[in-house]
């Protein structure tokens, strides 16, 4: 079995990463727009609201907001399917809790999905990656809140109605896993969460993503019943766990990491808890699953599973948690048999292949592989080339892998979209100079540059790959 010749091949970006256009024609602030700009040693700084004189680099992305067109025209030339997509909910709903939409939002994604179509590019929009209205967080303390099910579906409802037409896959929210590592730093992009003083930051990371979980259950309903052809995905954040060695407690250990951190698309897939879920949840007094959740739960099981991948851990029992092996990060180790980039992501393409194994084992959906990249230094040299050879390897091992995955092992795979297909902010470090695109954008951390695009030796590259149908890599 080879990849479809309908094989969805594209790339991948979000709004708050790679739109720009803070604040223009209605649109509210989102958690991203009071997130600081970063590096690898320095973390991102949460703030409650926009200081003045501090950077954020969401108010500016690299600038799709105004090159849609242009940007849209690159794609086009390097034969893409599809483009993955977020829309930005505060450019529908500036604050979230409206009633009735933001007309000049809804008109700028028309417009956006209007150019796709017109290059036979599909869109694929997730709904909510790390843009939640900052109003909803100060008002309701966002996710922790049930309110927030009502507003989200108010948010899904309009864009469903709106794009039904033009937009077919869709998912909900972006990496819902992250926040199983409970920084504020996770829970604030992926929960919309601001820890207090006093706060139970794993209590409230279950609580949130419980209701994420059961406004994504209802999205997918929603979606069906207002065209039966849309298709609605999960997004989970993938790196498999390995067990440090073959000695038992290190592979409990790893064990109970993929327990932790994955039992999110369990409830996404089959509509249910896992039972070791709810038994932790039985220690811990947890109690906030109420019999009508399990009904929408069972009810707006996921059509397909989107998912990233950019690496894999490896995880050795240190002595902690003697029988319930639950995930501790600190247990995290160098996996010794992998090289890694310039942020320490270790490089791992044959497992691509076992997490695609994984999901199809447990699940047997369809799949889209929706993140997958190289973030690295890209020189720009005086003649304006860049020659990012070591993305090209990345790219190369990682979609081999890919259609091993389809061609032995039978994984039934709708698209890839690689992370991202042109220079956009960082959502870890806040950084413009961790580049990922074939697109260079001239930016960078100085703020310096004048945003302009140019092609880098990759451009080409993936192009052919797009025209061979990823026969010749």
């Amino acid at each position: 079995m080879k990849i479809s010749d309908q094989f969805l091949w594209g790339g991948a970006t979000a709004a708050n990463q790679y739109e720009g256009g803070y604040l223009a024609d209605g649109k509210g602030l989102s958690i991203a727009d009071v997130e600081m700009g970063g590096n690898i040693d320095h973390p991102r700084e949460i703030h409650e609201s926009v200081h003045p004189h501090t950077y954020y680099p969401s108010h500016e992305g690299t600038g799709f907001y105004d090159h849609y067109k242009e940007d849209i025209a690159l794609f086009a030339e390097m034969g893409f399917r599809c483009f993955r997509m977020s829309i930005n909910w505060t450019r529908i709903f500036p604050l979230g809790d409206e009633e009735k939409p933001n007309e000049a939002g809804l008109k700028f994604y028309d417009q956006v999905f209007d150019e796709l179509l017109k290059y036979h590019i599909e869109p694929v929009v997730t709904i909510s990656h790390y843009e939640t209205p900052l109003h909803l967080v100060q008002k309701y303390g966002s996710w922790r809140n049930r309110k927030m099910i009502d507003f989200f579906m108010n948010y899904c409802q309009t864009i469903f109605k709106r794009y039904k037409d033009k937009v077919k896959y869709w998912m909900t929210f972006n990496e819902i896993n992250n926040q199983a590592d409970v920084t504020q730093h996770n829970l604030i992009q992926e929960g919309a969460v601001l820890l207090q003083e006093g706060d139970d930051a794993e209590y409230l990371m279950y609580l949130s993503a419980h209701h994420e979980l059961v406004a994504s259950a209802l999205a997918v309903k929603a979606a069906h019943e207002i065209n039966p052809d849309l298709q609605v995905g999960c997004m989970i954040g993938m790196n498999g766990v390995y067990p440090a060695s073959p000695k038992p407690e290190d592979v409990m250990n790893a064990l109970g990491a993929m327990h932790q951190k994955y039992w999110y698309v369990e409830v996404h897939a089959r509509g249910h808890y896992p039972r070791h879920i709810l038994k932790k949840f039985e220690r811990k007094g947890y109690d906030f699953i109420t019999e009508e959740d399990k009904k929408i739960l069972a009810e707006g099981k996921v059509d397909y599973i989107g998912f990233s991948y950019y690496m894999s851990f490896a995880t050795k029992y240190q002595g902690r948690n003697e029988k319930t092996f639950d995930y501790v990060p600190e247990d995290f180790v160098r996996n010794t048999y992998l090289k890694a980039s310039d942020w320490g992501w270790q490089i791992d393409p044959l497992g691509l292949r076992w997490c695609l194994n994984w999901f199809n084992d447990r699940f047997e959906l369809p799949m889209m592989i929706v993140e997958n990249g190289f973030g690295a230094y890209d020189k720009k040299e005086a003649d304006g080339t860049v020659d990012d050879q070591y993305r090209i390897d990345y790219l190369k091992e990682h979609i081999q892998a890919m259609k091993d995955a389809v061609e032995y092992d039978g994984v039934d795979l709708l698209g890839y979209t690689m992370w991202s297909p042109i220079d956009i902010v960082s959502a870890s470090t806040g950084e413009y100079d961790k580049r990922y695109g074939f697109i260079y954008v001239n930016y960078n951390n100085n703020h310096e540059g004048d945003f302009s695009r140019s092609k880098k030796k990759s451009f080409d590259w993936y192009k052919h790959v797009i025209e061979t149908n990823g026969e010749e890599l």
